[in-house]
């Protein structure tokens, strides 16, 4: 009679031992089998209230009551059937329960693993699923950018990608194409010359109250043009640059910099409102001759080590050489020369004062091409919060206004201050 009450409740412990989770016991963890898996299968533990067979509770239930009812009387036997079947009853709720939990667990897509499981992690149907629709969303998001445009669309479409390509040479394509100051680049120095020699000529021949007004409108243009030509939709103007100058254009000044070209006017224009104009005509020759000769013979000895400013003198030569400065002030001093024989002096000087004169002149005019460090000095890109344009400090702008300044003094100093070039300069 005790050991009936021992078999209920050892069933209803075995059903309550049962893991809602993966609907096997907690002895039966190590055979690994998924949930998901053992859903899909349909083999889900029904018990009956009733006492009916089909799990392990109820076969187990079914055997302790057979056992139990060949040793004991017939009103201990509805006794016993009765506590036995309750306690399946018991059984069965719980684990009809526990398939609810799973099911919900199933739909909300959770993979469930037992404690014991391998940490392997497979791609499930609805994964697969989830991928294919986003293959086919992304299939049809490019063919709508496609096929919403008639024929007629696509084509003017690609006629004008056609002509932004061909409008548009950006700034940094050009730059490519371009040399950078240590090359010696001799078409730019011979336009240099060229032009220094022609505003110098032009300073001394057109009056002062003609030649400033129109050296100001030159700068004021040239400086639109440099704040426009890094704008979107004035790239043209680098195009149309190149187009005309070609190789006399430096990589930086492709690269964000200023061109020389508003420097040498800028240095013209107030070289020409600030000193006289023999002064003004000698310092804008200065610019003409003394800054490409240096820069040709600071690249050609930059070799010779022992010549080279690395660091500067306090800033002053850095990255320059002490043979460039002498190769170019020596080889200013014949046209030098030559501009002033043919001056005309309140009292006439003896030739070697005019060599002398000449020298320093040369020597002025290398010394400021020699002052400007390289790379050069720039404005920081916001001063007190605000964009500035990317001024620097050039020699095309140093050189005539310090030429100019020596000349004055060196005129003054030999008496020279009511002295007149040639109407044409050199003859």
């Amino acid at each position: 009679m005790k050991t009936v009450p021992f078999f209920g409740f050892a069933l209803v412990s075995l059903a309550l031992l049962v893991d809602g989770k993966s609907w096997q016991p907690r002895s039966a963890l190590h055979h690994s089998v998924r949930m998901k898996d053992f859903v899909n299968s349909r083999a889900l533990p029904i018990v009956s209230p009733q006492g009916g067979a089909g799990a392990s509770g109820s076969s187990g239930s079914s055997s302790a009551t057979s056992s139990s009812s060949s040793s004991a009387t017939p009103s201990s036997e509805t006794d016993d059937d009765s506590s036995s079947s309750e306690d399946v009853a018991r059984g069965g709720h719980a684990s009809v329960k526990a398939g609810q939990e799973a099911e919900e667990e199933q739909q909300t897509g959770e993979t469930i693993a037992t404690d014991t499981v391998v940490p392997e992690i497979a791609m499930t149907a609805d994964d697969d699923a989830d991928a294919s629709v986003d293959a086919a969303v992304s299939e049809n998001i490019t063919s709508i950018n496609v096929d919403v445009l008639s024929p007629a669309d696509k084509k003017s479409l690609s006629r004008k990608e056609k002509k932004e390509r061909k409008a548009k040479l950006s700034s940094s394509k050009i730059a490519k194409k371009l040399k950078n100051r240590n090359h010696i680049n001799i078409r730019r120095k011979v336009m240099h010359a060229g032009f220094g020699l022609f505003f110098s000529m032009l300073n001394w021949v057109v009056p002062k109250s003609q030649f400033l007004p129109g050296m100001v409108i030159l700068t004021s243009g040239a400086l639109v043009v440099e704040l426009l030509r890094y704008r979107p939709g004035w790239q043209w103007i680098n195009e149309v640059s190149y187009k005309l100058v070609g190789s006399g254009i430096r990589k930086h000044e492709m690269e964000g910099k200023f061109t020389g070209i508003f420097y040498f006017w800028s240095g013209v224009t107030l070289t020409a409102a600030l000193f006289s104009k023999p002064c003004a005509t000698l310092g804008i020759m200065q610019l003409a001759i003394a800054d490409p000769s240096a820069s040709y013979f600071g690249t050609k000895t930059k070799h010779v080590y022992w010549s080279r400013i690395e660091k500067g003198l306090g800033g002053i030569g850095r990255n320059k050489g002490f043979l460039g400065f002498l190769g170019g002030a020596i080889f200013c001093v014949p046209f030098n020369y030559r501009m002033l024989s043919c001056a005309k002096f309140v009292s006439p000087p003896t030739k070697a004062t005019i060599a002398l004169a000449s020298l320093g002149l040369g020597l002025a005019g290398a010394f400021a091409d020699l002052a400007v460090p390289t790379p050069v000095v720039t404005l920081p890109k916001r001063i007190w919060g605000r964009r500035v344009p990317p001024f620097h400090l050039d020699d095309n702008f140093v050189v005539p206004i310090f030429s100019a300044f020596a000349c004055q003094e060196m005129f003054q100093a030999l008496g020279w201050s009511h002295m007149e070039l040639a109407r044409f300069v050199w003859f």
